[in-house]
């Protein structure tokens, strides 16, 4: 696989990721439309799925961190 095409599945999964519709089907569209069908494919997908989820974490840690404050302050008040 070449560069070309990691930036463009990359940016298939980014912005499917958040539509109500799968990614993981869009990859698969996107490798045929693209030629790429070589034995790494399933795991480059499986590495831009965990890349998104890290973006994810990484831009809202501020509110994740609030809301496991939160829930940590909770269980400590209950009886």
């Amino acid at each position: 696989m070449d560069i070309f095409s990691g930036v463009i599945l990359g940016f298939v999964q980014g912005v499917t990721e958040f539509l109500p519709v799968s990614s993981t089907g869009h990859l698969i569209l996107a490798h045929s439309v693209l030629g790429v069908e070589d034995t790494s494919s399933l795991a480059f997908d499986a590495v831009l799925q965990l890349a998104t989820a890290l973006a994810v974490i990484v831009y809202f840690f501020d509110e994740i961190f609030i809301l496991v404050q939160t829930v940590l302050r909770k269980l400590g008040r209950l009886p």
